[in-house]
């Protein structure tokens, strides 16, 4: 638990998670609920790069910008989607995803596509917040 009140848990006899994320994310009632759109890894430029973990760089550095925009941290996010078109560097990605969160992760849920949006599109990712 935070002090924002979102608790982030992994209950007694549910197996451990396979990565860095929680079972279970409750908010407290009357929160203000925040969902963004698939984040993909354009540049300041509008450009996407052709290499998977440059766009997961700038994927993490727009969802930055969105919870700024908003006055929200990485402790108001209570729901991650990642969608890929290729396989995800697990190391470069958890080296991003320990400077959003630290250790405390929200629920995640993550799959493979066979394309995204557009074509050069390799990641995609979607936070949901909430702010008590």
């Amino acid at each position: 638990m935070n002090n924002l009140g979102i608790i982030r848990k992994n209950p007694a006899g549910m197996p451990s998670p396979v990565g860095n994320y929680s079972h279970i994310t409750k908010i407290p009632r009357n929160s203000e609920l925040y969902v963004t759109s698939g984040q993909i890894g354009t540049d300041q430029n509008g450009i996407i790069p052709t290499s998977m973990n440059e766009q997961i760089s700038n994927t993490f550095a727009n969802i930055n910008i969105l919870l700024n925009s908003e006055e929200l941290t990485s402790d108001h996010i209570i729901k991650v989607n990642i969608w890929a078109t290729e396989k995800i560097d697990w190391d470069y990605l958890y080296e991003k995803w320990a400077e959003l969160f630290g250790i405390h992760y929200p629920s995640m849920t993550i799959g493979y596509l066979l394309e995204l949006g557009l074509p050069e599109i390799k990641i995609e990712i979607e936070i949901w917040a909430a702010k008590a």
